[in-house]
């Protein structure tokens, strides 16, 4: 019989290592620095929103994209008219989408504050409805 080494089990079988060794992971360096040029930096959700108001309220740009305005413009007045030959100059499509921003804006501003009133943050279509009806706006009541 062969003589035992410390790997034979006691029925003289040698045994199969059933774990692998693998190295242990080096520990990070306490004083590297990671590279923060390439990451963005990540807000909150409550943050990350308020900072989306405040770079919409700095900008003077329109937020409704012009072509998708225009379009819309045109559609409406073709349905009043019944008409294919209108045109537009692009000054009166940029008034146009100008003063229908700035209602949007006020009616939104109107309805905040009616859901603030009513103990909500969110706002809902009958929020929107109530400004309507306090400004005497009768026609858009269909929401």
């Amino acid at each position: 019989m062969a003589p035992k080494s410390s790997n034979d089990n006691r029925d003289g079988r040698r045994r199969r290592s059933s774990a692998v060794y693998r190295p242990p992971k080096p520990l990070p360096k306490r004083h590297e620095e990671p590279n923060r040029t390439t990451e963005t930096p990540r807000y909150k959700p409550p943050n990350r929103y308020l900072k989306e108001i405040r770079h919409y309220q700095k900008t003077e740009s329109l937020l409704i994209p012009a072509t998708s305005f225009g379009r819309l413009v045109r559609e409406v007045a073709t349905s009043i008219t019944r008409s294919r030959d209108i045109r537009f100059q692009g000054k009166a499509l940029k008034a146009l989408q100008e003063a229908s921003e700035a209602y949007i804006v006020g009616l939104f501003e109107d309805s905040y504050l009616c859901a603030l009133h009513s103990k909500r943050v969110t706002l809902m279509a009958k929020d929107l409805r109530l400004a309507y009806r306090i400004r005497g706006d009768m026609s858009s009541m269909g929401l």
